[in-house]
């Protein structure tokens, strides 16, 4: 367990540090203003917010298509209002 463990950190000491990658250029993490890092993480979390969004969009749009699925069904069963141009025939 102990080689694992230094096995591990070896590994980790060996990673790359923490990278943004932004118009087209890498930034190292660490050695970014707190202002920067403080931008970083307030776009990290509209993100997150928008993907939320975007998912509560698609399960609202495919309720709406059941219920209106739903709607048509029920309404095959029901006579509609006869249209003003029918009557002017009748």
């Amino acid at each position: 367990m102990s080689d694992e463990r230094n096995q591990l950190a070896g590994e980790q000491q060996n990673q790359d540090p923490p990278a943004l990658t932004f118009a087209g250029k890498r930034y190292d993490l660490n050695t970014l203003p707190d202002d920067v890092k403080q931008l970083i993480r307030g776009m990290q979390v509209a993100d997150v917010q928008l993907r939320m969004t975007s998912d509560q969009l698609k399960v609202l749009n495919f309720g709406r298509q059941s219920m209106a699925h739903q709607l048509n069904e029920r309404l095959k069963t029901i006579n509609p209002i006869a249209e003003v141009e029918e009557e002017a025939n009748a």
